[in-house]
């Protein structure tokens, strides 16, 4: 049976290498520090829609597939959910190109971890403020 490639959700936000520095005590890129490229990339996109600054007030459904090795190119992909008043709910997703290693799939790339990602927009004193700009 033919393999099939699955394909990211969403825009390209981040990209970036996983190192050495990254790893957890089994030798495996940390999850905590794939959870803070999932957060930078969250972001920058919720700063694109929404125009004015943000602020992360929640994580839900963060679930991880497979691991990351170092040397891998992690790359974070973002879908908006939901724009409310003054919260933005994004479908983040991590996918990795296994660069410095084999693997047995005839796919160059493979998700490893997803979670919804809810931002709310801040003015310059930190209070919540409406969502203007609806670009995406």
């Amino acid at each position: 049976m033919e393999e099939t490639c699955e394909l990211p959700d969403g825009k390209l936000i981040l990209r970036t290498l996983a190192m050495p520095a990254d790893t957890n005590a089994n030798g495996d890129i940390f999850g905590g520090w794939i959870m803070s490229q999932m957060d930078i990339a969250g972001g920058i996109l919720s700063k694109e829609v929404s125009g004015t600054r943000t602020v992360t007030i929640a994580v839900e459904s963060m679930k991880f597939i497979r691991p990351v090795k170092v040397g891998d190119v992690v790359s974070c992909y973002g879908t908006v959910e939901r724009i409310g008043n003054t919260s933005i709910t994004l479908q983040l997703e991590v996918w990795v190109e296994p660069v410095l290693r084999h693997e047995d799939s005839k796919c160059p790339y493979f998700k490893v971890t997803e979670a919804a990602f809810t931002y709310v927009a801040i003015d310059h004193q930190g209070n919540k403020t409406p969502i203007v700009k609806r670009g995406c």
